[in-house]
This record gives C-alpha cells, structure tokens and sequence, in this order.
C-alpha cells in the first residue's frame, strides 16, 4: 500500500503499546503520532516506537494534519468525548472496548460519525481474527447441529489498589466494562451465526455480582442471556477472580471448545478450535496466520474506511452490544457514581 494510513494514539497505556507494536507489522498503516496527558510520557512512549509527533494534549494530535486515524485507548469514561472530538476534526476512529460506558453515549459517537463521514468501530480485536471467522463459519454450517447453549468466560485476579483504573469507580473499573464486554459480544455473535445472522440481541438478561469493598464496582459477575429458539448464553466475567477463560458451544449434535478466544496468536501464529461431533474423535482445526492480532486490526479499519464501518464490528452490533451490557449491569444493581447526578 504506498500510502499508509497515518496512526495516532490517544493515551499510551499497555494496551496502546501492543497497538504500536503491531502497526510496525501492519500492511496498510503507520504510526506517525502519540499522545498523552504527560508530554513526558508521550516523548517516552514516542522513543521506544520511533515517533517523533508526541504530545502532552489530546488537542494537539487531532490538529496534526499527518494524522488519518486515531486509536483511543483512554479509560472507558473518556471513549465518548474524544471520539466525538476526533470525528469532528474529521479523523478516522479505532475506539477500545467498551465503545462507550452505555448505549447513549455510543449513539452519541454513532451519529457524530456519520454526520462527520468518518470511519469508527469499536476495538474487538479478536473479531478481525480469522479464528472468529473460522467458528462463525462452523455454526453456520451446522457443525454441532442447532446451537442450545454458549459460555463465554473472561475473568482474572488483578491485585491492584483503589485508585487503579480496573477497580476505580470514577474511571469505570469492573470486570462487565473492561471484559465483560467480550463475553456479551460472543454471546451474541454465535446466537446470530446459528440464526442466520450478523449478531443477534438477547430478549432477557439477568445477572448477578460481587463488589468491591471500597469502590463498589464489581470485582466479578456472572449473566445469563436469552435469544430466540431457545439459545442460552452463560457469561462470567470479573478482575477480581481468576477463572478459565474459555468459549464452549453446545448444540444439537456435538460440542465446539475455543481455548483461547479473546487474544489469539498475538504475534502471528497457529490456534486452535476443538469440535466433538457425539460418538464421533474429537476433531481439531488449525488456523494460521503470520499477521499480528493487532495489525489485523489495523489492516480492517484501513481496508474498510471507505464503508465508514466494517462488518467485524459495525456500528449496529457495538450499540447492541452496549444495550446488553446497559442491562446486565442493571440487573447485577451496578450504578457508576458519574451515572447517579445524570
């Protein structure tokens, strides 16, 4: 591609560093920009990536015309307000996950997007992987027979301090936000493939959770979702509880195990899905990519801006996927402190 897409990342955090990691192996785009609230930080962050743009305002990468596309890796409470921002300085958008802290404030980014004829989708990684492709592909083809039942797991032990952004109320700590998201965005996803579709919305959520002691966010929480001819998702997630994080599918006619879902083969490299058809050997498929997970990322919003949304994630599946986290977390009885004076 001999013009790249021109990078930007907004706040320079772990997740941020995998991300300019991967540009470097991307076909279609380049970092040319960082910043962060620290000039300081930003001129670290720049160094050990080779940029030379680092800002220490949010302000001034949108107002560097080398910059295409941002990538916002803020907390979670700081998604909305800058990709608003970023779509009105008409960049381009990669937006962690979750896209929004609820579905008012995606529908905020929605529109100010396509008002701005600017691309967004929210950062699935593991969407744009082709091992996703490759289980989409087996429930559509009926692998397991009418799919009955999904679980979907992603939980860990963080031990972190109050103030720190997994467990800080004000910055919208708690494992549905950070990770749950995930396991929803499965859920759904697998519902829509056995029905013939992109994704499908669960007509109930119900939930349960435990919080913490002095934030009050929750450290771990379990769902429970239906969707239409009787499928069942069983969804856990959590930063205060280590559990196997591991996708299984149960349908009609065997079972479909996914060891590692959300962050396959992060520097290219070989998965695998483990399907058993009953009575029959447990069967494995390989899928291989040399691509980097986050360059793959990359390389879909570059191939598809001229859409302004790509189908690994569209702007339709990240609004219902933030109305099913809406509801869990309203089943579970999590209200943010910012959500309580609005």
């Amino acid at each position: 591609m001999e013009n790249k897409l021109g990078w930007g990342i907004i706040a320079t955090g772990r997740i941020a560093g995998k991300f300019a990691r991967a540009l470097a192996h991307c076909d279609t785009g380049r970092l040319v920009a960082v910043t962060s609230r620290s000039k300081e930080k930003a001129e670290q962050f720049g160094a050990e990536h080779g940029v030379s743009h680092c800002y220490g305002s949010y302000e001034e990468i949108l107002a560097d015309p080398e910059v295409d596309a941002v990538y916002i890796s803020t907390p979670h409470p700081m998604h909305s307000e800058w990709a608003i921002k970023a779509a009105q300085a008409k960049k381009h958008i990669l937006c962690e996950k979750p896209m929004g802290m609820s579905r008012k404030e995606v529908e905020a980014m929605v529109d100010e997007a396509h008002v701005n004829d600017v691309f967004l989708m929210e950062a699935f990684m593991y969407r744009c992987h082709p091992q996703t492709a490759k289980l989409v592909e087996l429930i559509r083809d009926g692998a397991i027979g009418a799919v009955r039942l999904i679980q979907a797991t992603f939980s860990f032990q963080a031990n972190v301090p109050p103030e720190h952004r997994l467990v800080n109320n004000a910055l919208g700590g708690g494992g549905i936000l950070d990770v749950g998201c995930y396991t929803v965005s499965m859920s759904r996803l697998i519902a829509g493939a056995a029905l013939g579709k992109d994704f499908c919305e669960p007509s109930e959520v119900h939930g349960f959770g435990c919080f913490h002691p002095v934030t009050g966010v929750d450290g771990y929480a379990v769902g429970e979702l239906l969707f239409p001819e009787g499928i069942i998702a069983q969804i856990a997630s959590g930063v205060l509880l280590a559990q196997e994080n591991v996708v299984r599918i149960y349908g009609a006619k065997g079972s479909i195990v996914v060891p590692w879902p959300w962050g396959p083969s992060l520097e290219g490299g070989t998965t695998r899905i483990l399907i058993n058809r009953n009575g029959l050997p447990l069967e494995e498929y390989l899928v291989q990519t040399d691509q980097w997970l986050y360059a793959i990322e990359a390389d879909t919003v570059a191939e598809n801006i001229d859409r302004r949304q790509a189908s690994a994630m569209s702007w339709a599946d990240s609004l219902g996927n933030a109305s099913t986290l809406d509801a869990w977390r309203k089943a579970v009885g999590l209200v943010y402190q910012m959500e309580q004076h609005t």
